[in-house]
């Protein structure tokens, strides 16, 4: 079938086979250029499929030569029908790892749920006997709680009033004022009960209990922090609640893990275009400023920029690692950047439809966007028939 990009809001309703895969492959090209990384060598990725998970698991296995478990959530293609984009980066992954003679199995489904977990469980048991590095990078909006059975959907809203600012619809480059009331509090409660760290405590004393860790096992989570432009609804709303509490958990993982000397780390990266990040008010705005700046400025990095950095730079240099007064670890720094955010802060005041082509960089928020999907590679004919029906092999 000939596969073309259908949006729906800041949803695409398709995926490209062979775009997700040139998509995985300048991945793989770009860790490798970058040199060996003498790092863990069992990798269990959780939300494995895209975004920062899938470059974790990327930088994993073609940066340290490491066996990889991914677990991920998505929908399998079917006739006439294409697959979710983590589908078919998961096969690409998946070919290309077998290709360079590196263990790679992937579990799809929920990850939340009990049944999952005992899945992974079973599969290191068999295959790997322990993991030197769990990375968790679930981004799923609602979570079927697997003790309660309750279904718990996230909320994205300010806390304590009404917030108003600009945005942008990133397809147009309309600018506009965008209203959100403000959270109750159940829209909190539920928010942290998805997006907090519960679930991620969870799958490590599970993986303890079987005895899965090996000694001084390390696991990360993601966050982000932002600027004072998106704080009212980002970082000191509702999923700055959770993050707060993904941020505290990490603690309370790393006293659990003490006895084999583990540890749990909260990296904050940088803001990037994801299918998430592009649901969020203001947040388009604000990343068409920011890439417009740090690439003025030679300092813009995609997911596998940053996650190659975290793995080379932070996690894996031999010494201790680095990380700020609350116990993070900030790979957010470029981003940060006294320079860059005063430059942000004077743009965003200036920003409007019409010199928003002039100022900001939308047509790379689109490029990135569209890659997601698969859409918008060099060197993929997008006028030829695509088979959709790519299976990810370790998938029964």
């Amino acid at each position: 079938m000939i596969i073309e990009p259908r949006m729906r809001g800041f949803i695409c309703l398709t995926a490209h086979p062979k775009g997700c895969e040139q998509n995985v492959k300048k991945q793989i090209e770009y860790v490798k250029s970058k040199g060996p990384i003498d790092g863990a060598k069992r990798v269990l990725v959780v939300g494995a499929s895209t975004g920062f998970g899938l470059a974790s698991r990327i930088s994993s296995a073609f940066g340290c030569g490491a066996s990889t478990i991914g677990v991920f959530f998505e929908k399998p293609p079917t006739e006439g029908k294409t697959a979710s984009p983590g589908w078919y980066n998961s096969a690409a992954f998946e070919k290309e790892a077998q290709n360079a003679g590196l263990y790679a199995k992937s579990i799809n489904g929920d990850a939340f749920s009990k049944d999952v977990k005992q899945q992974v469980i079973d599969t290191i048991k068999a295959d790997l006997g322990q993991i030197d590095l769990v990375i968790y990078s679930l981004a799923s909006p609602v979570r079927m709680h697997p003790d309660t059975g309750v279904l718990h959907r996230s909320s994205l809203k300010p806390i304590g009033g009404t917030f108003t600012n600009k945005t942008v619809d990133f397809h147009t480059g309309l600018v506009s004022q965008v209203s959100i009331e403000p959270a109750v509090q159940e829209d909190i409660d539920n928010t942290v009960v998805v997006m907090g760290g519960e679930d991620w405590a969870m799958w490590m004393n599970d993986l303890k209990a079987a005895n899965l860790l090996a000694p001084g096992a390390t696991t990360i989570a993601y966050s982000y922090i932002g600027p004072a432009v998106t704080e009212a609804v980002y970082r000191k709303g509702t999923i700055g609640r959770a993050k707060d509490h993904l941020e505290a958990t990490a603690f309370t993982i790393t006293d659990s893990l003490k006895d084999i000397n583990g540890k749990a780390f909260v990296s904050v990266n940088k803001a990037l275009v994801t299918q998430a990040s592009s649901a969020i008010p203001v947040i388009p705005l604000y990343i068409s400023l920011l890439y417009k700046i740090m690439k003025a400025n030679g300092i813009h990095e995609g997911c596998i920029e940053q996650i190659q950095r975290l793995y080379s730079q932070r996690l894996y240099t031999g010494k201790e690692v680095p990380t700020d007064s609350e116990g993070r670890i900030r790979i957010d720094d470029w981003e940060m950047r006294d320079d860059v955010q005063a430059k942000v802060a004077e743009l965003w005041t200036k920003a409007t439809t019409e010199n928003l082509s002039e100022i900001g960089d939308l047509p790379g928020y689109k490029q990135d966007f569209l890659n997601l999907f698969g859409f918008g590679f060099d060197g993929v004919d997008y006028d030829a028939e695509a088979d959709e029906m790519v299976l990810v092999s370790s998938i029964e």
